[in-house]
């Protein structure tokens, strides 16, 4: 069986720099981590070992008891940031400037009197931290979603980890629905997203089957997973090689493989081997 890598695939510059960060902090055991640093398992057992103090995802509005919160990747409000400051509480920022771009670019449609639509899955730490310094908003998760608005002007911004097809289908939706609204987009969307995506739709074409490493709460990851099942082939998505089965790949001749944007090289390469090994 051929195991043939995706041309874009595994860790963004965003998650290396977020990680880079916490390898130069000597004092671990006085920051606490305000929710994963970024969504892989391995990375958070690793900052567990080096005594970093972590919340879970829903434990994020608790106020750590350590001197110094570390902001992950994935962001927080300005109002969280402020609520922090007020503590007494020292910031560590590893926010990725993609995501720091998606703030930005909603607050600025709102003082501009746009009422911001966020494509986005509702929930999403990220998602949350970009809508709670708004006051005039929707999150759209599906083309369902939209609806006509009672305002006059529209600013459409996305998730960073958003599939661009998805995007442009929810922006069309919009616009029909809305004719005599300014509908306004920038897409928000990250390049390293937009480079594994594409690579993936191109995997998917030359393989029977594709394997998507990264963990199971990574929304990019999960994307890449529905992307690859889309086009009409099996895809299967593992955290490590032990998560792999021989069954999967029966009459394969051909298995692709891929990562998302939080899968550390050498999980990727791991996956690799064991996949090259199944006979």
């Amino acid at each position: 069986m051929k195991v043939i890598r995706a041309s874009a695939l595994g860790m963004c510059f965003g998650v290396r720099d977020a990680i880079q960060m916490t390898q130069s902090i000597d004092r671990s055991t006085d920051v606490t981590i305000h929710g994963e640093l970024v969504h892989n398992h391995q990375v958070l057992v690793q900052l567990r070992e080096r005594g970093f103090h972590m919340l879970a995802e829903d434990e994020r509005r608790c106020m750590p008891a350590t001197s110094s919160v570390l902001v992950t990747a994935h962001g927080i409000s300005d109002k969280q940031r402020g609520r922090f400051v007020a503590a007494g509480k020292q910031l560590i920022d590893t926010t990725c400037p993609l995501v720091k771009r998606v703030h930005e670019t909603a607050q600025r449609f709102e003082r501009d009197g746009f009422h911001v639509l966020l494509v986005g899955r509702p929930g999403h730490v990220e998602v949350r931290g970009v809508i709670e310094d708004l006051a005039s908003f929707d999150v759209i998760a599906s083309v369902d979603d939209v609806e006509s608005w009672p305002f006059s002007k529209l600013g459409v911004v996305c998730q960073t980890t958003t599939p661009p097809r998805h995007a442009n289908s929810v922006l069309r939706e919009i616009e029909i629905q809305n004719p005599r609204a300014d509908v306004r987009f920038n897409n928000t969307i990250c390049q390293p997203t937009m480079e594994r995506q594409r690579a993936l739709e191109q995997l998917c074409r030359m393989v029977d089957s594709v394997v998507v490493v990264g963990g199971m709460n990574s929304n990019n990851t999960r994307q890449l997973v529905d992307l690859a099942r889309a086009t009409g082939i099996s895809a299967w998505q593992v955290q490590s090689a032990t998560d792999l089965k021989r069954e999967w790949f029966r009459g394969c001749e051909k298995v692709g493989l891929t990562a998302g944007t939080s899968t550390l090289d050498s999980a990727v390469d791991e996956v690799f081997d064991a996949l090259a090994a199944l006979r």
